[in-house]
């Protein structure tokens, strides 16, 4: 009786019906297989070895005390030493440069924009709003019942940096980060690329559209609601005609299951908060059959939350690379 699970990673968070339906089936023999073991805490890896031997690592109380809270609060070797020895016997591991030795380079570049005058103002009058929210917030609630007002407070500034307009219905100004996109595209096009925009918010695409279609630029959109056989037949065909150039992703719609090999420009519009969403996204072109080198380009908004979400992408790429 053996049980598989193919990426894993849904089953990252074991308070989750998914988890907890998986790990009732009952099998001799379980593999677990994911390229994306860890993406924002060591709970994850956890739930995941929790799946393929229960109480290996502990129940999850004594895990996080014996390593995850040693392990990231106060960055002990020990501990961390402790946990790989554990678990590096039950973990094969292959990574793209050891399997995959015919592709070709790939760069990333981290593209900073400065905000525009009114955009910034907006942005300083929100930011000053939501600390102000947050700490009303805590002090009734405390920190644990208050993540959702706290996130929903964040993406507010997240959008800002992205473009006001998109939940200001009377902005008429620019955005920095649209003007630098929208270079970045006309310029690869024009030396005859094909490119991949990801973002987290579908609605941006509806304001980068209207840019495109004002400069005469042919692209696709997949979003979470395009239906499947839609899905095949714009890949096939961005892949096939030359003159499809732009590629508009939904970061969670279109991370896993495509292959994209004819482009070889990735534009990450706005920063996720872990790096292996983004790493997924960036491996539709970057994979087997990709000939050319791949350009990658990170938008980061100066002086904003963004440049605090990519510092905890570099902490969570940290923690990844040593526990695994």
């Amino acid at each position: 009786k053996y049980s598989i699970a193919d990426e894993a990673q849904y089953i990252k968070n074991s308070n989750t019906q998914n988890a907890k339906a998986l790990k009732s089936i009952n099998s001799e023999t379980k593999f677990a297989l994911t390229g994306t073991p860890i993406e924002n805490s060591l709970a994850e890896l956890w739930s995941i070895f929790d799946y393929i031997m229960p109480e290996y690592l502990f129940k999850y109380k004594k895990f996080k005390q014996l390593y995850e809270v040693p392990i990231v609060k106060e960055n002990d070797v020990e501990s961390m030493k402790k946990l790989k020895m554990l678990i590096e016997p039950f973990i094969l591991r292959r990574t793209k440069k050891e399997v995959l030795t015919e592709l070709p380079e790939k760069t990333i570049t981290i593209l900073n924009n400065e905000m525009e005058d009114e955009q910034q103002k907006i942005y300083l009058s929100y930011l000053a709003k939501a600390k102000q929210e947050a700490m009303q917030e805590i002090e009734i609630n405390g920190v644990e019942k208050s993540h959702i007002k706290i996130l929903a407070l964040l993406t507010r500034l997240r959008q800002i940096c992205c473009h006001p307009g998109l939940f200001l219905e009377d902005y008429s100004q620019d955005s920095s980060k649209l003007k630098q996109c929208i270079e970045i595209i006309k310029d690869g096009i024009e030396a005859g690329h094909k490119i991949l925009l990801f973002s987290g918010y579908t609605s941006m695409f509806e304001i980068i559209e209207k840019e495109f279609n004002k400069l005469g630029i042919k692209y696709y959109k997949l979003v979470g609601n395009t239906p499947v056989n839609k899905r095949v037949k714009m890949v096939d065909e961005f892949n096939n005609d030359s003159s499809i150039k732009v590629f508009l992703i939904s970061l969670k719609a279109g991370g896993t299951g495509l292959n994209l090999t004819s482009a070889d420009i990735v534009i990450h519009y706005d920063p996720w908060w872990n790096i292996s969403a983004e790493n997924q996204a960036t491996d539709r072109a970057y994979r087997i059959g990709q000939k050319h080198n791949v350009q990658v380009y990170k938008l980061i908004t100066k002086n904003s939350i963004e440049e605090k979400i990519y510092e905890l992408q570099k902490k969570k790429s940290k923690l990844i690379n040593n526990v695994l």
